[in-house]
Order: structure tokens, then sequence, then C-alpha cells
């Protein structure tokens, strides 16, 4: 698999350039920095929530598309910010985006967990729109 071709990939799913440009590394770059944020009590809204974690999908979409698209050192670094990430989630009960949404793209629990998770110590805008049951 070339720069380009996942590129393309990134390009298809309709993200900005600066994320195409950026590549896996980005991905996988962006994807610690939120999980740090997570370990310090998320401080924003389930939107800026959904799509931080919309991030960690796009990773999941490379790696299903191209088995061998992240190196050994960026699939450890990968495997170790999802431990640390889920080590701080607690189970939704249903998925953040809505049972609709996950249905039309087949999303699964297991494997697609990120979506089906919450912060267990979220900040104050994300604890409040969680307790209203948005989505």
């Amino acid at each position: 698999m070339t720069v380009t071709e996942i590129r393309e990939i990134l390009r298809a799913r309709g993200c900005p350039e600066t994320v195409i440009e950026a590549g896996v590394e980005g991905l996988i770059e962006e994807w610690e920095r939120v999980v740090g944020s997570i370990e310090s009590g998320y401080p924003l809204g389930l939107d800026d929530y959904l799509n931080d974690m919309d991030g960690r999908e796009l990773i999941s979409s490379v790696r299903t598309a191209v088995p061998r698209a992240l190196t050994p050192v960026q699939r450890r670094r990968l495997e170790a910010a999802d431990a640390r990430g889920r080590a701080l989630l607690i189970p939704h009960g249903s998925c953040l985006w809505g049972e609709r949404i996950a249905d039309a793209h087949g999303w699964d629990p297991e494997l697609h967990w990120w979506y089906f998770m919450r912060p267990r110590r979220p900040g104050k805008d994300l604890a409040t729109e969680l307790g209203r049951g948005r989505p």
C-alpha cells in the first residue's frame, strides 16, 4: 500500500486535506491526543466527542481496506492507545450516534467499541449532553 492509495481512501471518505496529508501517522497521533483528553476528563461536548471517535473509525477503515497500512510501530502505538482508552470508557448501552446510524454502517459494539462507550469521567458539557439522552 502506497501513501497515495491511503490518501485516496481518506479522500473517498470525505476527509479534509490536512487529514489526508497527515495520513495514518496523523490519525494515530490524533487518537493518542484524544485518549489523553479522555484521561483528563473530556472537556468538550458530544459533537466533538463523536468527531473524535470518527477519527478512530477512520483508522479502522484504513486498516480494513489495507491490512498492512500501519507499520509495526504504528500498530503497537494504536494498540497501546486503544488499551488506555478502553480502560477510561464504560459501555453506553447503545451507539452514541444512534442505532439507526449504527445499523446503516454495520457498526458492531465489539468491533467498533469506540462508538458504544463513553468516558467514565466526562467533562461537564459531555456529561450534560449524555444525561439528556442525546442522541
